[in-house]
């Protein structure tokens, strides 16, 4: 397998995610044919500027003006603060708004640079190019944006669409091996609610694709595209079932935050499975056996499973009670209910949770 199209079917707002290899490289005809501007502006933190960034620019100024607008490299600048910094770049550059926006990076630039995209001259042309596994099959698909604050992560965004996502794999030869295993914990996610053939397939195939054998990370990355895909196409703005890709994110948000962002995403994810499919059976929603089998696979792509002994209930509860999904001060988690399946319960695809059940849980899983 050298290349595979997923098309995001959103109408006029469709668009279709190019999942192979040398993508990069022929990124000039590729945008050409997908989101001709006038003008480029590529936005990357400073560790993929100088890996990615600054070649990229020089390859496409050979045929359009294009810029490189950069900051500060992990989750603690994804802020308004770094929003605002990239917004006057951006300005006194010159961009107009027929320009259009080159996400470069991972999920915190994605997001970033999404919100920029979706804020400046009230919205502008974007594309996403993915260089993480967890940007690749997650962040980059869907259209959410947005920055993180001191009360929660991505209390402030908006849903702006790309016109195109480029999932290059030759940039997973350079990623460091605990951000794939952390990437591999969005694919685990994917599959524990929508596809258990697929939760098999990535078990097995797992030392290929830790190894990176690029037709083993192409066909990851294509079907939890595709999954994806097939769910925000049916609900883009999260009004119904598209919470069910939040499995996992109630509590791994709150671990996320309460750590003060040290761990990475997907490994705050990992543990946010691991406890919610423990609550999900304490609550009588989630099969007990399947539940284990997730947490096993977890372990065994070396991803962490347990409450880190230094965040204390209380801290992550409070973290949980800010997290967006909340409703009228209810915590709420979206569950699976078997693997392949997620919870559906009169109508909803989340359920309340009561604070004593997710205590009990939390402490269970140190």
């Amino acid at each position: 397998m050298s290349r595979a199209s997923i098309r995001v079917a959103l109408g006029a707002r469709g668009y279709d995610v190019i999942v192979g290899t040398g993508l990069l490289g022929e990124l000039t005809r590729l945008l050409a044919d997908t989101c001709p501007a006038p003008r480029y502006a590529i936005i990357a933190d400073t560790h993929v500027a100088g890996r990615y960034g600054t070649p990229l620019r020089d390859l496409l100024a050979r045929t359009v003006p294009t810029i490189l607008a950069t900051f500060p490299s992990g989750e603690p600048s994804k802020t308004r603060e770094t929003w605002a910094g990239l917004t006057d770049q951006l300005l006194a550059a010159g961009l107009g708004r027929d320009g259009a926006i080159l996400a470069l990076g991972g999920g915190v630039t994605g997001d970033l640079a999404g919100f920029v995209a979706a804020t400046y001259h009230r919205g502008i042309a974007l594309v996403q190019l993915p260089t993480s596994l967890l940007a690749m099959i997650d962040s980059s698909v869907g259209g959410k944006t947005g920055v993180d604050t001191p009360a929660g992560k991505n209390l402030v965004g908006a849903f702006h669409q790309p016109r195109a996502v480029f999932a290059d794999v030759d940039t997973l030869a350079t990623l460091p091996p605990n951000q794939l295993a952390a990437g591999l914990a969005e694919a685990l996610k994917h599959a524990a609610i929508a596809d258990a053939a697929y939760f098999d397939r990535l078990v097995a195939t797992r030392e290929s694709v830790l190894l990176r054998d690029r037709d083993a990370l192409i066909a990851t990355v294509t079907r939890s595209v595709e999954i994806k895909a097939a769910i925000v196409a049916e609900d883009e703005r999260e009004q119904g079932r598209r919470a069910v890709l939040n499995f996992g994110h109630t509590v791994g948000h709150a671990v996320e935050a309460a750590a003060s962002y040290t761990l990475l995403h997907g490994e705050a994810i990992a543990i946010g499975m691991r406890v919610e499919a423990a609550l999900g059976v304490r609550l009588g929603l989630t099969d007990a056996d399947d539940a284990s089998r997730l947490t096993d696979a977890l372990d065994r792509f070396g991803l962490p499973t347990g409450i880190p002994a230094a965040l204390t209930t209380d801290r992550v509860v409070e973290a949980a009670r800010q997290d967006k999904k909340s409703r009228a001060g209810t915590i709420r988690v979206s569950l699976m209910r078997r693997l392949g399946e997620p919870m559906h319960q009169n109508g909803e695809w989340s359920v309340p949770v009561a604070e004593s059940a997710l205590r009990a849980a939390l402490e269970a899983c140190r």
